[in-house]
């Protein structure tokens, strides 16, 4: 199985994995000008904005290390879009989590980094 394989079947193994923890899933593989999404689903009164990272192992950082400044940013602006694209009616609190897969091991990581106005944003990650 090559790399782009592998990222497919843990992708919807992820997606299987959300969906039986409550996610109703809304999209997947959201593309726009300003990046890509892998998943957006709703989870308790939240729209999620999901980045799902697989690794076989942790020689170059894991998973969840692979969500760096400038990805978290990118996700961040293509969020902005989607929710431009497709507004909510009333309060709808917003989350962005990270589905870390390594060793065939799933880890969700809710609330993984904050959404900040104005394009500025800020991991709750200790570096």
């Amino acid at each position: 199985m090559n790399r782009r394989q592998a990222g497919a079947f843990w992708e919807e193994a992820v997606t299987a994995y959300l969906m039986r923890s409550g996610v109703n899933i809304l999209e997947r593989n959201y593309r726009c000008s300003r990046g890509e999404i892998d998943i957006i689903g709703f989870h308790r009164g939240c729209l999620v904005f999901f980045e799902v990272k697989y690794r076989n192992d942790d020689r170059f950082g894991t998973a969840l290390e692979a969500v760096g400044s400038a990805k978290q940013e990118k996700i961040c602006r293509c969020a902005d879009w989607y929710l431009w694209k497709h507004p909510a009616e009333g309060d709808v609190q917003i989350r962005f989590d990270v589905v870390a897969v390594c060793r065939k091991e799933i880890q969700w990581i809710q609330n993984a980094f904050e959404y900040r106005r104005a394009g500025t944003w800020n991991s709750r990650r200790r570096r």
